[in-house]
């Protein structure tokens, strides 16, 4: 039986997942969070006729009307009969030839339409004085009210994680709690008898330290939609590996297993899954690295990847499928594709999805490319250290040429 391509094995595991339940989070704590319920404007935005520079709120009208005969040539002049900060009720002005002096972000002064700077203007006591020629016209310097979002207008959609500019407008329109997705746990466990603690004081010739948890913990984190996240090792046993299992998979909201899920004799993790009562939906798909990816659903519909042990599988195959899972399960809008240029030929023969770690860069007309860096083998983890993700080249051909598109991955 032929393997899914790599667009086939996302469409399945996407389609098998179900978002999580919301929950109040105080705006000060949403940094990171989905928002699952659209934002709208209370009122519009900006609120009011704001002025948006300091110097002197006028009536244009004043502009086109003769001036006193007292006045030079060439030059006119306002009294400035009042002065408005930001936060003040609106004065007013009735009386031809007169301003108010303003500051940035107050509203615009009843009876005037135009603000000029304080550059454009010489001031003498409480008189201003400029250029008669000086152009002025109705709205100058002024942030209509409204002219942002009208009221009841969505203001940060549902899917938005928040960030800066989210939060800012979140508090704009008076959320000071907002509705957003649960942060589901995520257990991850490694596999293997050969693997020993980072900290371990000796490592036997035979054994290797631990690397999968952390790379694979540290793009969770980077990631930002994860809760509690904690790490786990089983050896090569089976009753071991059924043993945690059964109490993982009862505890978490997502469970990541790297290593013993290919064809081997000590391959026990699919055959403890199905004991566990963990529904197969996919095993293996056409792509290097990364073929013997499992995944499925356990009875509560928990979803359960067994990702391939070697490193550099683990780390791809969490990019390419863990990461859009969790934007489902939260709701998340997915970013949006990036496309880049490959900037020299690529070879590959065999006939499965390529997916090549690459460093972008932008070349001198402005278009994304990739420099290929090839790893050596799928145990590589060093080889990607500089790179900046990886793109995916379909398997319906062997050559690429320099130029060619391809969907990029960032690594962060």
């Amino acid at each position: 039986m032929s393997l899914p391509t790599p667009s086939a094995a996302e469409t399945t595991i996407l389609a098998a997942l179900t978002r999580l339940p919301t929950e109040d989070c105080p705006l000060a704590h949403a940094h990171g969070r989905v928002l699952r319920r659209a934002l709208v404007a209370d009122r519009p935005f900006p609120p009011f006729d704001r002025v948006t520079m300091d110097g002197y709120a006028i009536n244009t009208s004043d502009l086109t009307a003769p001036p006193p005969e007292s006045t030079p040539d060439g030059v006119r002049t306002l009294q400035v009969v009042a002065i408005q900060a930001a936060g003040m009720l609106a004065k007013r002005i009735s009386t031809p030839g007169t301003c108010i002096e303003i500051a940035t972000g107050a509203t615009l002064p009843h009876g005037t339409d135009a603000i000029i700077p304080y550059e454009l203007v010489t001031r003498a006591d409480d008189v201003i004085s400029f250029p008669a020629d000086l152009a002025c016209a109705p709205g100058q310097n002024i942030h209509r009210a409204g002219s942002d979002f009208a009221q009841g207008a969505e203001i940060v959609p549902a899917g938005t994680r928040f960030d800066g500019p989210a939060i800012g407008a979140a508090a704009s329109v008076g959320a000071a709690h907002v509705s957003v997705s649960l942060r589901p746990s995520v257990a991850i466990i490694a596999t293997g008898d050969e693997l020993v603690e980072v900290d371990s004081p000796t490592v036997a010739a035979h054994q290797i330290r631990k690397s999968n948890d952390y790379a694979l913990r540290a793009a969770l984190l980077r990631h930002g939609l994860a809760g509690k996240i904690e790490r786990f090792h089983f050896r090569d046993h089976r009753p071991d590996i059924e043993t945690g299992l059964r109490r993982i998979l009862a505890e978490f909201d997502l469970v990541l297993l790297t290593g013993g899920v290919s064809k081997g004799k000590y391959d026990y993790v699919p055959a403890v899954l199905a004991q566990l009562h963990v529904s197969e939906l996919l095993r293996g798909v056409a792509q290097r690295p990364g073929k013997p990816l499992w995944f499925g659903l356990t009875p509560r519909r928990s979803p359960v990847f067994a990702l391939p042990g070697n490193p550099v599988s683990a780390l791809t195959c969490l990019h390419r499928y863990v990461l859009p899972a969790l934007d489902l399960l939260t709701g998340a809008t997915p970013a949006p594709a990036i496309t880049v240029a490959l900037d020299r030929d690529v070879d590959f023969p065999a006939p499965l999805a390529y997916f090549l770690p690459v460093t972008v860069h932008t070349a001198d007309d402005a278009r994304l490319c990739a420099t290929p860096h090839p790893f050596n083998t799928s145990g590589d983890l060093g080889g990607l250290v500089g790179t900046t993700g990886f793109i995916e080249l379909p398997a319906d051909q062997t050559h690429f040429p320099a130029g060619t598109p391809a969907r990029y991955r960032p690594w962060f």
